[in-house]
């Protein structure tokens, strides 16, 4: 990832969109700023939400609230809660996201 020609600027995320994204179950709630080809989001997910893909794209997500379970396609699960991050490249290792009890995240891609 390389970020060029960006200003320096603020984001309060309370003024951005929010957009509604159906997952298997339950929804996430995306506040999304594009900044070149970098694409900087605030997901929120609902108690019960299963994405309802695998993932192939890659990122950096930081947990912010509540608890994130990630499941990789050869089986690996990982819990994330407030505070623990994890990183991925483009087309290394799909992955996708549930919760039991919804959660907040921060994510780079």
């Amino acid at each position: 990832m390389k970020l060029g020609g960006v200003a320096f600027g603020l984001t309060d995320w309370d003024d951005v969109e929010r957009t509604e994204h159906p997952g298997e179950t339950g929804l996430a709630y995306w506040r999304t700023r594009q900044f070149g080809d970098v694409r900087v989001r605030m997901v929120e997910y609902t108690p019960g939400y299963v994405a309802d893909h695998w993932c192939s794209r890659g990122h950096v997500l930081l947990c912010l609230a509540g608890e994130l379970r990630t499941e990789l396609a050869d089986g690996r699960v990982f819990d994330l809660r407030p505070g623990v991050s994890y990183q991925v490249a483009d087309d290394a290792e799909p992955h996708r996201s549930s919760t039991a009890t919804g959660a907040t995240l921060f994510v780079v891609d």
